[in-house]
């Protein structure tokens, strides 16, 4: 019989992976093309197929660090994220997906005129989850 553990600790893994590898991403352009970025950051909650397929994202996203939370290096700080990403996105789901738009439309505008700390921090943060998450690997 398959172990579910075996199959979901990859996957989780890989989607821990991404999202960091997102946010070193997102930390480049917002630093060498700020401009692309500002329209990424605006793209979201324009439908409520993006603000449905942002919820799916971060609660995959949350649902992969809650799991890989115990096998990697502050398995605290990990796991809490996760849960504050599953719980964030859990009461935006509950809320109707244009009172989403409107908050965006009013918060996101503020903090662009800050992309370039945007990109330094997400460049950071991306860059020390991903050495994190490189040096929890179990070698053999």
């Amino acid at each position: 019989m398959v172990n579910l553990a075996s199959i979901l600790y990859p996957v989780t893994f890989g989607v821990v992976l991404l999202f960091s590898l997102f946010l070193a991403a997102l930390g480049s352009v917002s630093l060498l093309a700020p401009g692309k970025a500002k329209a990424f950051l605006l793209g979201f909650a324009t439908s409520a197929f993006t603000h449905y397929l942002e919820m799916a994202l971060r609660l995959v996203v949350g649902l992969s660090f809650i799991f890989q939370g115990p096998h990697l290096l502050y398995p605290g700080a990990f796991t809490i994220f996760g849960w504050m990403l599953v719980g964030t996105s859990a009461v935006l789901l509950l809320l109707p997906w244009k009172w989403h738009r409107l908050f965006a439309e009013k918060a996101v505008p503020p903090v662009l005129r800050y992309i370039a700390l945007v990109g330094v921090v997400s460049l950071g943060v991306g860059t020390v989850l991903l050495i994190l998450l490189l040096k929890s690997l179990p070698y053999k």
